[in-house]
């Protein structure tokens, strides 16, 4: 079993700190793992619209509430698609996945990503003139979408947040609001600790959540949970490569949001493992003049003609990611 560790949020919420994923969980495969985590103590659950598999977590959350668990000792996390970023369509697609999920709130809502498409032509509206590109709406602002985040009723969303935002994001948004998001979910591995971006959030008493905890494959490059110093360290601990970056998250602090489908490892990802500070300095040594960034937007077929985090590889962008109208 995980230590059962909760984290409280600012209002004031507990999150347990080991969570399930299901981004890139295969259609079909998502109602078993729901229902095998919960049933296996898990109690925090990481959703997206964009994941499309919202409805099969609402199977499973059937097959579960009440009779393995109260919904209320659930932390259920779900998040706002680029394509109802407009004001008036952020309740709407809320209102959507509270459908799909067959609940009636949510412990806390994300803005997925600080990037506006427009809205009518699905979830990926391709781009009217450019192959190989999606559209991109510049006149709705991150500021427009937080306010309207803002407004959304507390009986349907207990606490709002963000996703993948960068300090000059959150600094746009909390600035033209004075209402700093409960949580900003990232990218975080060894490759990629963010320490800048970790200590403004903690400043700030922004919770950071990791995703893609073990790294990913995304881009062809040697897997985080084949690292030989990952393997030494969980070889002296008796754990799973899986276990140990997921101690690394903890040990930073963060919620840790692991995905997988299998039942093995959804079972042994929730076992926790501690990592003593000179382990966690090891693995952290792996990051050093090693840094990697697997989920990058600008790199997607079809691409986002969008700099999000400032990586080179998104300087020829078209736009920017920003709380201002370009």
């Amino acid at each position: 079993m995980s230590f059962g560790k909760q984290i409280t949020i600012s209002n004031g919420a507990q999150l347990p700190q080991i969570g399930l994923g299901t981004w890139l969980s295969a259609p079909k495969e998502v109602e078993k793992a729901v229902e095998i985590a919960v049933r296996n103590g898990y109690r925090h659950l990481d959703l997206a619209m964009i994941y499309e598999n919202q409805d099969e977590v609402g199977a499973a959350l059937k097959k579960v509430i009440p009779s393995v668990v109260k919904r209320e000792d659930l932390f259920i996390t779900s998040k706002l698609w680029n394509s109802a970023h407009q004001p008036d369509q952020v309740e709407k697609e809320l209102d959507e996945t509270l459908k799909q999920l067959g609940i009636e709130y949510l412990d806390l809502y994300l803005i997925h990503w600080p990037v506006a498409f427009p809205p009518g032509n699905g979830l990926n509206p391709p781009h009217s003139t450019k192959n190989g590109e999606l559209a991109i709406d510049t006149q709705t602002t991150l500021v427009n979408t937080w306010k309207a985040m803002i407004a959304l009723p507390k009986s349907k969303v207990r606490a709002i947040g963000v996703s993948n935002f960068t300090i000059e994001q959150l600094e746009g948004i909390i600035n033209a609001t004075g209402v700093v998001p409960v949580a900003n979910q990232v990218e975080a591995h060894p490759l990629l600790p963010q320490d800048e971006l970790v200590a403004y959030c903690k400043e700030k008493n922004i919770h950071i959540t990791a995703y893609s905890p073990l790294g990913n494959n995304l881009i062809g490059k040697p897997k985080l949970t084949e690292h030989p110093v990952v393997l030494e360290v969980a070889k002296k601990l008796n754990a799973t490569p899986a276990q140990v970056l997921v101690a690394w998250g903890a040990y930073r602090g963060y919620s840790v949001i692991p995905k997988s489908v299998q039942e093995e490892r959804i079972i042994s990802n929730f076992k926790q493992v501690e990592l003593s500070k000179e382990d966690y300095e090891k693995i952290s040594s792996i990051g050093h003049n090693n840094y990697t960034r697997y989920n990058i937007p600008f790199t997607y077929k079809p691409k986002w003609d969008v700099n999000i985090f400032d990586e080179p590889i998104e300087k020829q962008a078209a736009f920017r990611a920003s709380s201002k109208i370009q």
